[in-house]
């Protein structure tokens, strides 16, 4: 009798809709009715003798792409590794001296320290460091090299086109001796009156890098800006393509496109930060994947910002490149691929208890293979809540919707607004993705973790962030309050 009754049980329970099946996400669930797969999970986090409670789930242990929620684990594993206060060094040197005249007999030498937020403002400290140490000329070649890792090998179809044209920043291409993010700015400012072309010049440099095709008009006042820019890259060289048109009383724009090779990059605005300096390079410059001598001398050096400060750009503003750049840093061995560095972030997360089966082949999550479950997301923010010297660097990093960076995330109830701390993660191909995953505080000042990926399938109609945030957000508000 006990074993037909169960049957039976289970046969309702078969037959009933996911939303009474899903416990705590009523409204997320919803989205399964279109086919949508989801892994979904809230937790309150253990504090002394309490342990973890799980509030509401959704298939947590379902295994499906997280998009840039990766970059959690990126953030968490670089914590564990370097500490807050970490500072990647850059650094200048030479196998020759500078004599008394200031003339550098030999190379100089770039030492790209993998720093993954290297500014243009870096590298106008390290030369102005290089002036200070006397150097006025280097018979020599500027040799920027990457021997840490670069060029990396391109594994997904946006950075595999990023190397000879690109229409955006967030597929740059990757490297050790990487500055400002991997890409280029180009400013664009209104011309003198309406009918003239606009005024195009490089972001960093009074040299015209990178090469500028201006196709802008000016238009009269109040007439709307709309711009758009194309990276080609053209007998070697990278030109930027900018479009549309801007108003005579339209404040000038930036725009950010990668670089096709982000050392060579480098080196063309350390030229001409040098030239600038009256650093003069008599035998022009290079790239090379080759480690400087361990006879070099250092000349001059400047150190990044600290991690937390690093993880705070990172997070906020979801940057693939400085993502890469640190699971590359992270890496074992030699000239590591982005495979390694993500099997340097997945070695770190085995050791997380309950975490549970990982795939990582970026840090960034630009990967679509890239694999988790909303179990082991709160596992990880879970290992993270009680790491007293991380958690505070780590929590720091993520938006409040209320607040935060990203527009599109303040939406829902106040709760929601307010009470909730994120990092999202979206992809468009090869299917739809959008994760969600955070901290939230009850109304009783309780700490709980909430992860949330939905993945479409070839055959789901368009997702859209809306969607998920209209459902996600009553659905976290109501927990928040009933607790």
């Amino acid at each position: 009798m006990f074993h037909r009754t169960l049957s039976c049980c289970l046969l309702v329970l078969s037959l009933l809709p996911s939303s009474v099946m899903a416990a705590g996400f009523p409204r997320l669930s919803s989205l399964t009715d279109d086919g949508f797969r989801i892994s979904a999970e809230a937790r309150l986090l253990g504090t002394g003798d309490r342990s973890d409670e799980i509030l509401a789930s959704l298939s947590p242990s379902l295994s499906l792409s997280p998009a840039s929620v990766s970059k959690v684990y990126t953030a968490a594993a670089a914590l564990d590794r370097f500490g807050p206060q970490h500072r990647f060094t850059t650094r200048l040197v030479s196998t020759a001296e500078p004599g008394p005249d200031g003339v550098l007999g030999g190379d100089l030498v770039f030492d790209g320290g993998g720093d993954p937020a290297l500014t243009s403002e870096d590298l106008w400290r390290l030369v102005q460091r290089l002036y200070q140490a006397g150097v006025r000329e280097v018979t020599g070649r500027l040799v920027v090299s990457q021997w840490r890792f670069g060029p990396v090998d391109c594994i997904t179809t946006d950075r595999c086109e990023a190397r000879s044209r690109v229409d955006n920043a967030y597929s740059a291409l990757l490297s050790s001796a990487g500055v400002n993010f991997g890409s280029w700015c180009v400013n664009v400012a209104p011309g003198s009156a309406p009918g003239v072309p606009a005024t195009v010049t490089g972001c960093d440099s009074k040299v015209l890098l990178p090469g500028i095709d201006n196709r802008v008009d000016t238009k009269a006042a109040n007439s709307g800006t709309q711009l758009s820019a194309l990276r080609l890259t053209e007998g070697g060289a990278d030109v930027v393509r900018v479009s549309g048109q801007i108003s005579t009383n339209s404040h000038p724009r930036d725009l950010y496109r990668a670089s096709a090779a982000p050392a060579e990059q480098t080196a063309q605005l350390l030229m001409a930060m040098l030239e600038r300096a009256g650093i003069q390079v008599q035998g022009g410059h290079t790239t090379s994947t080759t480690k400087p001598l361990a006879s070099a001398r250092e000349l001059a050096a400047v150190d990044g910002e600290p991690l937390q400060e690093v993880l705070l750009r990172t997070l906020n503003y979801s940057n693939n490149f400085m993502a890469d750049v640190l699971a590359l840093d992270m890496a074992a061995g030699p000239r590591p691929s982005l495979e390694q560095g993500g099997a340097a972030i997945e070695a770190f997360a085995a050791g997380i208890p309950d975490h549970g089966p990982l795939t990582l082949r970026s840090g960034s999550g630009l990967t679509p293979e890239n694999r988790t479950t909303a179990s082991g997301v709160n596992s990880l923010l879970a290992y993270m809540f009680a790491q007293p010297s991380l958690f505070p660097s780590f929590v720091a990093g993520l938006q409040s919707p209320s607040n935060g960076v990203m527009r599109f995330i303040r939406k829902g109830p106040s709760s929601f607004q307010d009470r909730v701390m994120v990092k999202t993660g979206t992809l468009n191909e090869p299917v739809q993705v959008r994760a969600m995953t955070g901290y939230f505080r009850t109304r009783s000042n309780r700490w709980g973790a909430f992860t949330v990926l939905v993945n479409g399938t070839e055959s789901t109609p368009y997702l859209n962030w809306t969607m998920v945030l209209e459902r996600l957000s009553e659905d976290l508000a109501a927990l928040i309050e009933a607790h």
